[in-house]
């Protein structure tokens, strides 16, 4: 994995929901939430995995919906994080953080309902391997994000700490088919890169949203979208 040592530092993992998700990144966390929520469907009494589940952000919200969830991480700092995230909404004791490899899943086949992977995979040196893991302990949804290689992410892509990995759809498709899941459906988001929208107020972030939607509402629009997320079935 790309980055790990960056990734695990107790001063990022302190700072990360901040940096990320104030000011315009509060749009980013609401879209990124919903993407999430649209893919798993209703989760009450549902078996749920989180990969690199960070600072727990989409753990405790479905952890708030009835799903009996899993958050794993490498990171003990975030994993910090998460477990604090959870203590606040009175979910400690219904929420489990653990932190493991998502190379090597500890847990049998077919042993959740849904698994799901977010701002995950741009950091994958072998995402082949990561995503037929999630396959094998999963018995119906696996969802997932990429940031894409026609996008305007490649401007900027060299500035960030630990870089990124770009796909292009037939590189989806590939791992797709190599982990043996059928894609359900694909989504495209975010014309304007991520870094835009943490840079600008939020309150500058929505209008500029509505344009970004506009674009991105045609065959060109979508090529030129930052992030794609699949939904995919085993």
């Amino acid at each position: 994995m790309k980055g790990q040592e960056w990734y695990q530092a107790d001063s990022v993992a302190e700072e990360y929901d901040d940096k990320r998700f104030s000011k315009g990144g509060r749009l980013i966390d609401r879209r990124e939430k919903r993407a999430v929520l649209e893919a798993l469907g209703p989760v009450e009494d549902e078996r749920v995995l989180e990969i690199a589940c960070g600072t727990g952000r989409f753990t405790v919200m479905l952890a708030e919906r009835g799903a009996d969830i899993v958050g794993l991480d490498i990171s003990d700092a975030m994993l910090a994080q998460g477990r604090e995230k959870a203590r606040r909404a009175g979910l400690e004791s219904t929420v489990e953080f653990m932190r493991g490899d998502a190379a090597r899943l500890p847990f049998p086949d077919d042993h959740f309902d849904a698994v799901f992977a977010m701002r995950f995979f741009h950091l994958a040196d072998t995402p082949a391997k990561f995503l037929a893991e999630m396959a094998r302990v999963s018995k119906d949804v696996v969802f997932f994000d990429t940031f894409r290689g026609s996008s305007f992410r490649v401007l900027y892509n060299w500035a960030l700490p630990m870089g990124s990995r770009l796909y292009g759809r037939e590189e989806v498709d590939r791992l797709v088919d190599g982990a043996g899941l059928r894609l359900r459906r694909a989504d495209h988001d975010f014309v304007f890169p991520y870094g835009f929208y943490r840079e600008v107020p939020n309150a500058v972030a929505d209008p500029f949203w509505s344009l970004d939607r506009t674009i991105g509402g045609n065959a060109i629009g979508e090529k030129l979208s930052s992030v794609s997320y699949w939904t995919a079935e085993v």
